[in-house]
C-alpha cells in the first residue's frame, strides 16, 4: 500500500500494473492535486519513507477536562438533551481525555435519563448510569480494573510480563497494549520497566489496596524506567 501511495504523494499519479511478467505493462492515472491527512496511534509501524513524505507531523495529547466539558455540552445541545453543568463535568471526567468516549457515555446517560428520569441530565443520573456501566470516577471500566487487580493481586504489583498478565486475564496481549495500558500509563497507575509492568502507588490507592513495603534495593529496581 505504501509503494502505491508514493507516486500519488510525489507526482499526483497512480501506477497500475495490468499484467505481471515480461509482457506486463503499467498504466498511469493522473490525479488532481489533493491533500492527504493521516492519523494513527501507532506511528512507529509506518516506514520512515512514508512518514517522511508528510509535510507536517503533529503529536496530539489527550483533551483536558475543561475542553471535554465543552464538547459534551455542545453534543448535548445537538441531541436536544437538557443538562446541568455538574452532570457535564462528571461525564467529562470519565471520558479518559477522549471526545469519542465522552460522546458515547453521553448517549448512554441520555438513554437512562429518558427511560428512568425526566429526560434531564443531572449529576445523580450520570452517577446512576456509570454504576450500571461499571465506569468509575476516573473512567476506568471492568477491563481496566481487572488489569490492575491482576497485576497487584496475582503478581504482587509487578514487575510482570505482559504475556503473563494477558494469560492470567484470558485476554489477548494486543487488547491490553492497545486498549488498557495507554490510559493507565498516562495517569500514572502503571509503569513499564525492563522486567515488565509494575503498579504505581496511585493504582493501589484507587483500588483501596494497601501498597507493599519494599526494600531500598527493590525500590530502586522498581523505579527503573
Amino acid at each position: 500500500v505504501e509503494e502505491f501511495l508514493y507516486p500519488a504523494l510525489e507526482d499526483f499519479r497512480v501506477d497500475y500494473s495490468t499484467e505481471s511478467g515480461i509482457g506486463g505493462r503499467t498504466v498511469n492515472f493522473a490525479l488532481k492535486p489533493f491533500t492527504l491527512i493521516g492519523a494513527t496511534t501507532r506511528a512507529g509501524m509506518l516506514s520512515s519513507a512514508l512518514r517522511g513524505r508528510f509535510g507536517h507531523i503533529f503529536h496530539l495529547d489527550y483533551y483536558n477536562q475543561d475542553d471535554l466539558t465543552e464538547i459534551v455540552r455542545r453534543n448535548a445541545r445537538l441531541l436536544d438533551v437538557p443538562a446541568d453543568d455538574d452532570a457535564l463535568r462528571r461525564l467529562a471526567s470519565r471520558a479518559r481525555g477522549t471526545p469519542r468516549i465522552a460522546n458515547r457515555l453521553l448517549r448512554r446517560v441520555r438513554d437512562y435519563a429518558q427511560v428512568r428520569g425526566d429526560g434531564r441530565l443531572t449529576a445523580k443520573v450520570v452517577d446512576a448510569t456509570m454504576e450500571i456501566l461499571q465506569v468509575d470516577a476516573l473512567g476506568l471500566d471492568v477491563l481496566d480494573r481487572g488489569y490492575l487487580n491482576t497485576l497487584i493481586k496475582h503478581y504482587d504489583g509487578g514487575p510482570a510480563g505482559i504475556e503473563a498478565i494477558a494469560a492470567t486475564m484470558g485476554h489477548e496481549r494486543d487488547t491490553l497494549e492497545d486498549v488498557v495500558e495507554p490510559y493507565l500509563l498516562q495517569i500514572g497507575f502503571v509503569i513499564r520497566t525492563p522486567r515488565g509492568r509494575a503498579a504505581r502507588p496511585a493504582a493501589y490507592e484507587h483500588l483501596g489496596v494497601a501498597a507493599p513495603t519494599r526494600s531500598s534495593d527493590e525500590a530502586t529496581l522498581f523505579e527503573t524506567p
